[in-house]
Formats: structure tokens, sequence, C-alpha cells
């Protein structure tokens, strides 16, 4: 029932299993693991018609049906059997759906992923979550205005990498020009992905020249036995690079030979471990971030990345967590810390977007612009000065907010 990655194809395994398998395949740097195939979510959803309940009890009624199917019974011993051969790590358990990582809809963030996850009964229950993930609201909103059809969830079991730092490269197409955009920060890369720090960002040009922007991080993500902690970054680590730039010229390399094997512009996960860089996903860019275009003008804007294209103008609308949804309208501008998965649906309805933390090749931004709306994410402060209510007018382009 389990795949090896280097046997992931997209057909049995899923898009983001199927691609780690064509990189390993190429003989590119991939953590090593096995695949729950799309068979094995077949099996344990058989007798559930889960599109039909779906369809006419809602998206939370088919996540608990999901959730309370057992798995297939050979299921859990095949998965001892697997970390046994890994050695019993620590391991990360994440989606690989017929749904996401296409040209067309990436589904950034939209299901599940589990890090620090250790022993068979443990990583049965995390491949039953991700599986549940695929039923979750925020994936069937996504699902509903990307027009993606019927989904399927295999689920990828690797070992976790204890990462010094992490991030997100987006490459240009391989007969472009353009530079390789990379994003990095302290430790594991959820921090990154999920817009909860404002990482460094260098620029790659072709000529391997090297433009660096230094963040602030103020936070890092690592592993501590089977738990995933946030913890403050030291004070002389904050405004270090996270990377030099033999390490950026390097990853831009391997970028470009990524986007070459799979013949179109690439967004990568990625790791450092030692001096060793690994590839932790790749699919299409499905739309590429903005370059700011100039200094703005006039009346003191608050400025941060472009992450999203365009111009909107509506009542800011801040929003600290799950509790002030119901105060969101259409068409108000989302200011928010950072934008959880979970708030998919928020973007389906607001007119642009206002982070404090996070940067272009984050999963908010990815969704921002994949919804056509524009983003600027990395606005220190936003939430206490752009008063609630008041008219805001965000410029995705070049990254100002004015009030």
């Amino acid at each position: 029932m389990l795949v090896p990655i280097a046997d992931a194809t997209a057909d049995t395994c899923g898009g983001k299993a199927g691609t780690l398998g064509a990189l390993v395949r190429a003989g590119l740097p991939v953590p090593p693991g096995v695949v729950v195939p799309l068979a094995a979510y077949r099996a344990a959803t058989r007798d559930l018609d889960v599109v039909r309940l779906a369809a006419t009890r809602g998206s939370a009624a088919a996540r608990r049906a999901v959730t309370a199917a057992p798995p297939p019974p050979e299921l859990p011993g095949l998965l001892a059997s697997a970390l046994a051969a890994l050695g019993d790590p620590a391991v990360a358990v994440r989606s690989s759906a017929t749904s996401e990582d296409t040209a067309e809809a990436s589904a950034a963030g939209q299901h599940d992923s589990l890090l620090g996850i250790r022993g068979a009964p443990a990583v049965t229950d995390a491949v039953r979550a991700c599986w549940a993930s695929l039923w979750s609201e925020r994936a069937t909103v996504y699902r509903r205005g990307s027009g993606t059809g019927t989904p399927e969830m295999a689920v990828i079991v690797q070992r976790l990498l204890d990462a010094r730092a992490s991030g997100v490269m987006f490459t240009s197409a391989p007969a472009d020009t353009g530079a390789t955009v990379i994003e990095a920060s302290w430790g594991l890369g959820a921090s990154v992905v999920e817009g909860r720090v404002t990482p460094d960002t260098y620029r790659v040009g072709v000529r391997n020249t090297v433009t660096r922007s230094v963040a602030d991080k103020r936070t890092r993500l690592d592993r501590r036995g089977n738990r995933i902690v946030a913890r403050a970054v030291a004070a002389g680590d904050r405004n270090r690079p996270a990377l030099d730039d033999a390490t950026a010229v390097r990853l831009a390399r391997l970028g470009r030979d990524v986007a070459t094997l799979l013949g179109g512009a690439q967004d990568i996960e990625w790791a450092l471990v030692d001096d060793r860089i690994w590839l932790l996903q790749a699919r299409p860019v499905t739309a590429a971030p903005p370059v700011a275009s100039g200094p703005a003008a006039a009346t003191e804007p608050l400025t941060g990345t472009p992450g999203s294209r365009g111009t909107a103008t509506g009542p800011a609308r801040i929003v600290r967590g799950p509790d002030d949804f119901g105060r969101v309208r259409p068409g108000d501008i989302l200011v928010c810390r950072f934008t959880d998965p979970a708030w998919t649906p928020l973007l389906r309805i607001v007119a642009g977007v206002v982070t404090e933390t996070g940067g272009a090749l984050s999963h908010a931004a990815i969704v921002a612009r994949e919804q056509g709306i524009p983003a600027v994410l990395g606005v220190p402060g936003s939430m206490d000065r752009i008063p609630d209510g008041l008219p805001v007018t965000v410029d995705g382009s070049a990254g100002v907010v004015r009030s």
C-alpha cells in the first residue's frame, strides 16, 4: 500500500508527492520517506459517499465522517515498518491532494500539514487528519473559487529536518532571464510560508548577482522532541542575514535545475541543514509576485512588501482572530497580523489585505494573487496605525497603504 517517494507519480500519489518523486528520480535532494497513496483514501472512504455528503449536509459533516472513518487495517503496520526503516525519526505528515499544486491552483495552505510526529499510531492519526482536511471549510471554499474537480488525498510521510534556516523561492521559467526570488528565516519554514515572520528577501540574477533586504526576524519555529515550538530569535541574530550570498546563489542554481526539469517557473520550499540544501516541495507558480515600481508619493504612507498587484479602497477591518470574522463585510480591507489558512473564506470577500508580518511568497500572498486582490505584507504596526472602519487604500503593486 505504501509507495516510496522515489516511485511516486501524480496519478497514484497526488500532485505534491508526484513532483517530489520526479525530483528524486532526477537525483535532486529530497528528504526520505513514503507516500500513503490515493488508493488508501479511497479504501477508507469507500462507503461514505463523501462528495454527496458535503453537497447535502456541508463540509463540516463531510470532515467529521472522514475523521471517524477507520483506516485500512494494514496501514498502521505498514507505517511502523516504514518508520523503522527510516530510523524511527520525527516526521512531517503532509497532504498531496489531486486538487493542489497544479498550474491553475496551488491550494497553498488549504490542507493540513503536521510536523514532529513520531510513532506509527500518531502517524496513522496524522494521515487521517490530512484526509479530513480535504473537507475543511477553507479547502471547500478554495475549490469552489478555483474550479477544481472532485478531490482525493494522498499523504506524504517524510523525515522532518531540523533546519538552521528555511524558506521559499520563486524561480523564473527556464527560458526567461528573470531573477530568482528567495525568502528566508531561521528555523523551520512554516514561519515563512504561514507569514508568521517577515523574512529576508534575496534576488539572484541569471549572472548570480545578489541583492538582499534583511528583515528583523523576531521569532522562529523549531522541533523540541515531538513538539514544534515558537521561540524568540536571539537579539544578535534578528537582523543577521539568514543566508550568505554564496548560499543564495546555490539555492537559485538548484531552483533553476528544478524549473528546467519541470518545465516552468516553480514555487519551491527548501531547508538548510548544516550546509546542505534540501527540497521540500515544488509546484508551478500560479501568479508571480509584483516588484515594487518605485517610491510612493506623498502623505506618509505605510510601506511593506508588495504581495499582490492592484489597488483597492475600502473600510479597514482589523481582525485579531476568528472572533472578528463576523465583522468582515464584502469590500473591506482586511488588516491583520498574518493570515492563517483557515481565513481563506475571508479572502473571497475582502477587497484587499494588509498584514504586519510575512513576505510575498507566503501562503496569504499566493492566495491573494490567485483571487486577484491587492495585498501588502510585512507592514509593522499596521493594526494599531490603521483606524478600524475608516477608508484605507492598498496599493499591492507598490507595497504602500494610505489612510
